[in-house]
């Protein structure tokens, strides 16, 4: 410890960052979580080694700082999408949503360094105040949790625990198994304790995903269909007609499914205008019930929509997406950004779109009650445990044409996964340009059609499990158990202090 404390502030300052960055690797499409694993370990002693409040929230700040850079780079993607009018702030959006977040860990430091106490018990009251920022972090405002630490579990037996936790409570549980670890090793001392509580996390973890019920299959055949339309290309009078006719063409292959399931604004038209294209949908399902997205003028609204046509092609259902996203499909202060020339990205015309009633069943017939997922919807934990009732599996239609072909896809569809564990239900994936899954729920993807590739598959819905333990008692319960265990952290080490 004496060592590190002999660096540079700048030097603790840069390995902060880099070690934020090493720690994004655990994230999909890479999966490493041994390296996020190293990057808590190795930034505990960097935190304890600071001498006062400010210098321990400058290191929050720089790893929260190369964590969030390296996991949300794809953030420039939609920026670039129509370049001559968006591309400028590309890279302020990385700078300010990186920085942004990384506001919350430095709080999270800040608070943890009051107390000047050095050890083992710091580290752990660290955990309990990133846990806690980090909860704030996928509630303030409208939120974004994207990238939560427990990501990184989502293809291992350990993200069975999501079921038990959610994504904060395991959230915590890695910060708790990692950040002590890394105090006492590098004090040289009580070295056993946090050793066992990591050891007993990982015991935890695969000794409860020994005990997840099978996976049983309805029998029912659902279609995912993926027209590849690139989001340059999507909108053009020149090439919508062509990835219509090629959605078309895949609902009409035999043998027809159970259900046919279309992507995010599929429909090159308005609701109220899209007769045409509704019949034509209906006459090449052969009596197939299709779900798909669409867009919807109700006066002067407009709202990014989901519609369920029944055998007889006629609309049954209709959802309209609630959790929109902040300058993607709407503009906050949308008549003073027009001013700078900011407009929503994802909208059509005026400021954007605006926002459903919330959450939402939908009938699908004899597959059961369907909870409706419009995009990025499905990276909200609230927004699935918000719903009126318990359905029989989760659907989720987006366009992640606007995140590009590098991360963000494969982010989008862990969190995805992570909703399916959480809930126990199977959840149906149609995107746009892919991931296009079936997602079992344990969170495993049984089906699935690469990015980048047209096409469609018929893939097995599995039954849903019975309620899970998250799934009745939901974040509030999680975050009550944090602020207790905060506060009497905080109530110790300040007696401690006196």
């Amino acid at each position: 410890m004496s060592l590190i404390r002999a660096w540079p502030i700048w030097l603790r300052f840069v390995l902060s960052g880099l070690l934020g960055g090493l720690a994004a690797f655990g994230l999909a499409p890479f999966g490493y979580w041994v390296a996020s694993v190293l990057a808590l370990v190795l930034v505990a002693p960097i935190f304890q080694s600071t001498e006062t409040r400010a210098r321990a929230a400058w290191i929050g700040w720089a790893f929260g700082t190369g964590y969030f850079a390296h996991a949300l780079s794809w953030i420039v993607e939609p920026f670039l999408v129509d370049a001559d009018r968006h591309a400028w702030m590309a890279p302020f959006a990385l700078v300010f949503m990186a920085g942004g977040l990384a506001l919350f860990w430095a709080l999270a430091f800040w608070v943890a360094r009051r107390h000047g106490a050095r050890g083992v018990s710091q580290a752990l009251f660290l955990a309990l105040a990133i846990s806690l920022a980090e909860c704030a972090r996928g509630y303030v405002l409208t939120g974004f949790p994207w990238a939560g630490l427990a990501q990184v579990w989502v293809e291992t037996p350990i993200a069975q625990l999501l079921s038990l936790f959610g994504p904060y409570g395991l959230g915590a549980l890695t910060l708790v198994a990692t950040l002590p670890l890394g105090a006492a090793l590098a004090l040289r001392s009580r070295v056993f304790v946090p050793l066992g509580i990591s050891v007993a996390s990982v015991a935890l973890a695969l000794g409860y995903a020994g005990t997840r019920p099978a996976v049983v299959e309805t029998g029912h055949i659902v279609r995912l269909v993926q027209p590849n339309a690139l989001q340059h290309q999507k909108w053009d009078p020149e090439f919508a007609p062509l990835f219509f006719a090629r959605q078309i063409e895949f609902t009409a292959a035999e043998p027809q499914p159970d259900l046919i399931v279309w992507p995010e604004t599929s429909v090159p038209a308005w609701l109220g205008s899209a007769q045409p294209y509704l019949d034509a949908i209906a006459e090449a399902a052969q009596g197939t019930p299709v779900v798909l997205g669409i867009q919807r003028g109700d006066g002067p609204r407009i709202y990014n929509s989901m519609i369920y046509l029944d055998v007889d092609g006629a609309q049954q259902g209709l959802y309209d997406k609630h959790h929109l996203a902040p300058f993607g499909e709407y503009v906050p202060f949308g008549d003073v950004m027009a001013r700078f020339g900011i407009y929503g990205m994802a909208a059509t015309t005026g400021h954007g779109f605006s926002a459903g009633s919330g959450a939402a069943l939908l009938d699908a017939g004899p597959l059961g009650k369907a909870l409706p997922l419009i995009c990025y919807e499905a990276v909200f934990t609230q927004d699935v445990l918000s719903a009126p009732g318990r359905a029989d599996f989760l659907l989720q239609i987006t366009n992640d044409a606007w995140f590009g072909t590098r991360s963000g896809p494969y982010q989008h569809l862990a969190q995805a996964q992570m909703r399916a564990i959480e809930q126990g239900l199977p959840m149906m994936r149609s995107a746009n340009t892919g991931v296009s899954a079936m997602i079992d729920p344990l969170g495993r993807i049984t089906e699935a059609l690469p990015l980048g590739q047209a096409g469609y598959i018929d893939a097995g819905l599995p039954a849903p499990h019975s309620p899970t333990a998250y799934s009745r008692m939901g974040d509030n319960t999680v975050f009550a158990v944090l602020l207790v265990l905060f506060s009497l952290f905080w109530y110790g080490l300040r007696r401690r202090n006196l």
